[in-house]
């Protein structure tokens, strides 16, 4: 009898040890593929408690949320021949877990590498301003660059890819920060401009209303009297009228007028002596018809008593003065009257 007590207690055990062995726990993001002596069960286990053979069954359990890899920084030339270090960041999924557990070994390191030669491919038919402007396009040629490898042979789906960083040259970074200062100094300008050309119309508009209303400017010279005032300074404003500058400047081109068409009398003035310059007393002179030509000293003086500063206006002096016959005749017609 003890001996059979035995026996049942043992069996007992084993059983419970049996169905220990073959009792598997599936999580709600799991599912469960069952190989029964590696060969695949078609059947895939979901969540919940699941109860395969003991022996020869194995259950592989693969997750079906969406996994984060990040691709490491790597470096290609554009399309216009730059060079940057670009990384990103891949969001996936197992859609089928049998693919990805029959197709494809160690499914994340395969997604990694596509990624990076898909990176590099797509990096190098983009130009840098699309790459740094059009971002959203890469992602998405990127995306579907990485889809048809890994979605219908790997059961995969890549559901994102961004782009982090884009690590540019420090000489394409100053020459970027150059272009850009200069496009926001035209925009400044240009905005500037508009506001200077509004502005100008608003006063002209002002003037018009101003001009059709006298007491409108009026009332804002007073509001300028007023804003000036509220400044604690010693400065002291007085208001002038205009129209008194224009009534004076009428006043004066009248009077200029009047003066330019009256004439006014002027007594003449008597004629006064010519004068003469005594040559030197010192210097004795010679004269020709009584009038003073030279000196011996060297200066000349004319007939009038000018003097004459060279040799050739001494000749010319005495050739002008030289007697004539006529003027012999009427010297001796003067001496016989």
């Amino acid at each position: 009898m003890g001996v059979l007590i035995t026996v049942l207690a043992v069996f007992a055990v084993a059983g419970l040890i049996l169905l220990a062995m073959s009792l598997r726990s599936v999580q709600q993001y799991e599912k469960g593929v069952v190989f029964r002596f590696g060969r695949l069960l078609p059947d895939i286990r979901g969540p919940g408690l699941r109860v395969i053979r003991p022996i020869g069954d194995k259950m592989r359990k693969v997750s079906v949320q969406t996994e984060v890899l990040g691709i490491p920084p790597q470096g290609s030339i554009t399309a216009d021949n730059v060079t940057l270090t670009v990384d990103a960041v891949v969001y996936f999924r197992v859609i089928d877990p049998v693919k990805a557990l029959v197709n494809v070994r160690n499914y994340p390191s395969a997604v990694s590498q596509i990624a990076q030669t898909s990176l590099r491919a797509v990096i190098g038919r983009a130009d840098l301003d699309t790459l740094l402007s059009d971002r959203d396009h890469i992602n998405a040629e990127l995306k579907k660059v990485m889809d048809a490898p890994t979605e219908e042979p790997w059961g995969l789906r890549i559901e994102r890819v961004e782009i982090k960083d884009i690590a540019l040259p420090e000489s394409m970074m100053r020459s970027m920060s150059k272009q850009a200062e200069a496009e926001r100094e035209r925009r400044a300008r240009v905005i500037a401009a508009d506001g200077e050309y509004q502005a100008s119309q608003r006063l002209s508009d002002a003037a018009a209303t101003m001009a059709d209303t006298p007491g409108a400017l009026q009332l804002r010279l007073l509001q300028t009297v007023v804003d000036v005032s509220a400044e604690k300074n010693s400065t002291l404003v007085m208001p002038f009228p205009v129209e008194m500058l224009r009534f004076f400047e009428h006043k004066s081109r009248e009077t200029d007028g009047e003066s330019t068409h009256r004439s006014i009398a002027r007594p003449a003035l008597p004629e006064l002596p010519e004068l003469t310059t005594p040559s030197p007393p010192t210097t004795p002179t010679f004269s020709l018809r009584g009038e003073p030509v030279g000196s011996l000293s060297g200066e000349r003086v004319g007939s009038r008593g000018e003097r004459i500063g060279n040799r050739a206006a001494a000749a010319r002096e005495q050739r002008d003065n030289w007697p004539t016959p006529a003027d012999s005749d009427s010297g001796a017609s003067s001496a016989h009257s």
